[in-house]
């Protein structure tokens, strides 16, 4: 059973710095897209960025330019660095990926993000 877990998430200062990290139990390159969402309270779950796993990545609108995405094969995880955080980043962070081969769907359990002075 394929297994994300994620880590990283916490309380930071708007303008603050964070890192996210998802590890995977299996091979990361499994899986052919993944990328990471994010659900604020009373909103629906929305992409933050997605990568495939030839490079391609795509980026909302509000977090280019300040949010970027990573991958460690060799460790199998993806990350997530945030920098310049506004408040209206404040949210549950999910790591999720597709496979390659089944279009099975994974996601990971959460991590809170808050970003508040």
């Amino acid at each position: 059973q394929v297994q994300l877990v994620e880590s990283g998430g916490g309380l930071v200062q708007p303008g603050g710095s964070l890192r996210l990290s998802c590890t995977v139990s299996g091979s990361i390159l499994s899986f052919g897209r993944m990328g990471w969402y994010r659900q604020a309270p009373g909103k629906q779950r929305e992409l933050v960025v997605a990568e495939t796993n030839g490079g391609r990545t795509n980026y909302a609108d509000s977090v280019r330019g300040r949010l970027t995405i990573s991958r460690d094969n060799a460790k199998n995880t993806l990350y997530l660095q945030m920098n310049s955080l506004k408040p209206e980043d404040a949210a549950v962070y999910y790591c999720g990926s597709v496979d390659a081969f089944s279009n099975a769907e994974y996601w990971g359990q959460g991590a809170q993000v808050t970003v508040s002075s």
